[in-house]
């Protein structure tokens, strides 16, 4: 098997709800749950592999504060060379609502002072691998530095998967530059159908799918995830599509950032196209239906290569 290694942003996510109606300024809202632990699109992505038992590598760093050590000992040796900066640890506190949505109040923190030159002794031994680049729209700094990335990967044989989120400003002229210089050098594109529509102006994911290709390299893949529908994907003139399995749906947040996770470890055991999206879902369904969660494979789709 390939390694496998994601690069980017672990945070802390305090997760409370559902709520609802939307609470009116000055008020107090009493909810049932709340859940505090390790987030962030790269750190959603390890926490699979570390469920599935799989070995990898994370390059991140954490703020020097109280949440930094926590999430340090949550990753535990995987954390051993993360670095510490001189600021706040990335925050999320996450609402969920009754109807599956949820709402997103992030402090970044520390996240747009990750350099590259920081994280990059971290991912030794990855040589002829795959690369998970997560939440460059968050990481200012380490996003700059992706150009420098891709040179990097591809001097080593290093496959890069890229899921750089969505920007906070909107998909703005600099955004769309950023992405594109991006995507053309990625061979793997993972983002969701909102993210796909909005870069392509397409009105269907399956028509995003020939933009996305043709700003990436030859024999890379598009996917697309489209949350309770499934995930589609394109590789030249080669399409596919796997449904997402019927699961009690408990909690969504970080379901596509698990999907990310079983797809490339499909690709890493050398699996072809199709039963690496329909691996992702299997993934991303199973951990979104139980809780605590559980990151488990059927053993006939895992068992496939």
């Amino acid at each position: 098997m390939r390694p496998l290694a994601v690069m980017g942003n672990v945070n802390v996510d305090l997760i409370m709800g559902p709520a609802a109606p939307w609470p009116q300024p000055g008020t107090e809202v009493m909810l049932d749950n709340d859940d505090l632990r390790p987030g962030g699109s790269a750190g959603n992505t390890a926490l699979a592999w570390m469920g599935l038992g799989l070995p990898c590598r994370i390059a991140a760093s954490v703020g020097d504060d109280l949440f930094g050590r926590w999430l340090a000992d949550a990753f535990g040796p995987l954390a051993a060379d993360w670095v510490r900066q001189p600021q706040a640890t990335c925050l999320s506190v996450g609402l969920t609502h009754p109807d599956g949505e949820r709402t997103f109040f992030t402090m970044r923190g520390h996240l747009p002072e990750m350099a590259w030159a920081d994280l990059r002794p971290q991912l030794h031994g990855i040589e002829g691998g795959l690369l998970l680049l997560s939440g460059g729209f968050l990481t200012d700094r380490l996003a700059g530095d992706y150009p420098a990335v891709l040179g990097w990967a591809a001097a080593r044989g290093i496959e890069v998967a890229l899921d750089p989120g969505w920007p906070p400003g909107g998909w703005g002229a600099a955004e769309r530059g950023r992405f594109a210089v991006w995507a053309g050098g990625a061979q793997h594109l993972l983002i969701n159908e909102a993210e796909a529509l909005a870069l392509t102006g397409a009105a269907r994911a399956e028509a995003a799918l020939a933009p996305l290709l043709a700003m990436m390299p030859a024999g890379a893949a598009a996917v697309i995830k489209a949350g309770a529908r499934g995930a589609i994907a394109g590789r030249g003139a080669e399409r596919a599509h796997a449904a997402a399995p019927a699961v009690r749906v408990l909690d969504t947040i970080g379901a596509g950032d698990t999907f990310n996770a079983g797809y490339l470890a499909a690709v890493a055991r050398g699996a072809g196209l199709a039963t690496a999206l329909a691996t992702g879902a299997a993934l991303a369904s199973r951990a979104i239906s139980t809780n605590p969660r559980r990151y488990e494979l059927p053993e006939s789709l895992w068992g496939a290569a």
